[in-house]
């Protein structure tokens, strides 16, 4: 059995789960979120914890199970506690600003990009001197969040040699030599 789909999700205080057929729906005081079930993948609710299981133990249904039991889980903790980005803009001239949800970004081309997010993202900008800018993103949902944050990134990769672009906090970038380490 999956290690991850059978440990059951406890519902928190102030958090409502409702199941309809195939359907997963999750209220909390951040939002409200909604999953699709399919695949013979059964939810059951009981009290104040949710239980996924599955109809067999064929390697789509295995699959199946732990993924919706991650999916249900990621829209509880998104509800009650949400979730956040930080993306930072490394290289000279490189800027953001922000007006309500649409982000504008300066990135070395020769006009500024405007990016209009969802309106359940919310955007904040920070510039401070001798720093990279940086973009804070937060969501309830957590698959918009990434999806999101992949397309801003997406607008100026890091490149591997100086390390310019929009890359996340933290994240470690594989590097390479220029034309003078032979």
């Amino acid at each position: 059995m999956s290690r991850i789909g059978k440990a059951p999700i406890t519902v928190p205080a102030g958090v409502t789960v409702s199941v309809d057929k195939e359907t997963v729906t999750v209220k909390g005081p951040k939002g409200e979120l909604k999953q699709q079930v399919n695949g013979g993948i059964t939810v059951a609710l009981e009290g104040a914890e949710i239980t996924v299981s599955r109809p067999t133990d064929q390697k789509r249904h295995r699959s199946l199970h732990g993924l919706y039991r991650s999916l249900i889980n990621n829209m509880i903790v998104g509800v009650t506690e949400g979730f956040s980005l930080s993306q930072e803009l490394v290289g000279v001239g490189f800027r953001a600003s922000n007006q309500g949800n649409v982000l504008e970004l300066a990135l070395g081309f020769s006009h500024p990009v405007v990016f209009v997010l969802p309106k359940e993202i919310t955007v904040t900008t920070e510039s401070a001197k001798g720093k990279a800018p940086i973009i804070k993103l937060e969501s309830h949902d957590k698959q918009l969040l990434g999806q999101v944050a992949a397309k801003i990134r997406g607008l100026r990769t890091p490149e591997p040699y100086k390390g310019k672009g929009i890359k996340f906090v933290g994240e470690e970038l594989r590097r390479k030599a220029g034309k003078s380490a032979k």
